[in-house]
């Protein structure tokens, strides 16, 4: 069936949801719910077919689980089925390796494009490197949402084009939680991205906060996984450099934020978030440029909290699914 669905479903009230701190707990009022139950997210993309979400949820409730929430996204006149669901289990009755199992039997059953499942109390969480340049508020942003847990990543180092003293903010935190800042000064003919690739090879992922140069096609293709931007920039308008001088040049009266995958197109990727604010004849161009800060902050740091939790994913060329 090719019409457009969307099923939402959650027990956010009986069972917490809304609070997204899943890693364990048990059931209240449940003598029998000991030990603690495990949490995990699955996300599902694969042909369309009549039957999914019930071999779905026959799949996690054959072993004790019970979902707590899920998405179905089924676009129109295509093909296609997307799914996310999380739900709850007791380790003892569906082991790990179990669930490996199971969900590769879905996926073979249903030919998937992509299956992905995660249990963040046991697996391990996404290996990131952040590239930088001079400006510092997105960086500093992620580092302290990182500190205190509200991104769910592990930072292999920092990286980036400009200098940074020893005793100033960036460095002293980096310092204090031993993240290794690696300074690659670069030029118009030297990017220094064969260096840049040895220092990022074993991340899974890669974040620019506000990294003033491009990557080649070249460096893409080799590094071969996602790489995230922060755009200053209501995409595709103001593309390229100083995005916010142009727009202040344009009088515009919504001002954005673009957090998006990079491709060899520059600022083309498929986007992931975006964030306006309103501006007005009254804001002059300090003002605009601090109001973009905030909102690039608020929208990088977004797009890395739906992308840990399997929320982004792929849609025809140059589009996204975001659960």
């Amino acid at each position: 069936m090719t019409f457009p669905r969307r099923v939402s479903s959650s027990f956010s009230h009986f069972l917490g949801f809304a609070k997204r701190s899943f890693n364990s707990y048990k059931l209240p009022g449940d003598p029998s719910s000991s030990p603690s139950l495990g949490y995990g997210i699955h996300v599902f993309h694969c042909p369309d077919a009549v039957g999914i979400v019930a071999k779905l949820s026959e799949c996690i409730a054959s072993r004790g689980g019970n979902i707590l929430g899920a998405d179905v996204f089924v676009p129109p006149k295509k093909n296609v089925f997307y799914s996310r669901s999380e739900f709850v289990f007791d380790p003892v009755k569906w082991p790990r390796n179990q669930m490996d199992e199971d969900f590769l039997k879905l996926s073979k059953m249903f030919s998937a494009i992509k299956s992905v499942f995660k249990v963040p109390a046991l697996d391990p969480k996404l290996k990131i490197a952040i590239l930088a340049s001079k400006q510092d508020h997105c960086l500093v942003d992620l580092l302290y949402g990182w500190q205190e847990g509200r991104l769910p990543v592990d930072i292999t180092c920092v990286i980036s084009n400009h200098h940074r003293g020893p005793n100033t903010h960036v460095m002293r935190f980096l310092e204090r939680d031993n993240i290794p800042y690696h300074y690659l000064q670069t030029t118009e003919e030297n990017k220094r991205e064969r260096e840049i690739l040895e220092l990022v090879l074993n991340t899974d992922l890669l974040v620019l906060a506000r990294y003033m140069q491009v990557l080649s096609g070249q460096f893409l293709r080799t590094y071969g996984k996602d790489v995230i931007n922060i755009h200053h920039g209501l995409l595709p308008s103001f593309k390229g450099w100083n995005p916010s001088k142009q727009a202040f040049d344009a009088g515009v009266k919504l001002i954005g934020a673009t957090s998006h995958f990079v491709t060899e197109e520059l600022d083309s990727g498929p986007i992931i978030e975006q964030m306006v604010e309103r501006v007005t004849h009254r804001d002059n161009l300090q003002s605009f440029v601090q109001k973009s800060e905030n909102l690039e902050k608020q929208c990088l740091a977004k797009a890395l909290r739906w992308y840990c939790d399997l929320r982004v994913l792929p849609f025809e060329d140059n589009r996204t699914v975001v659960f």
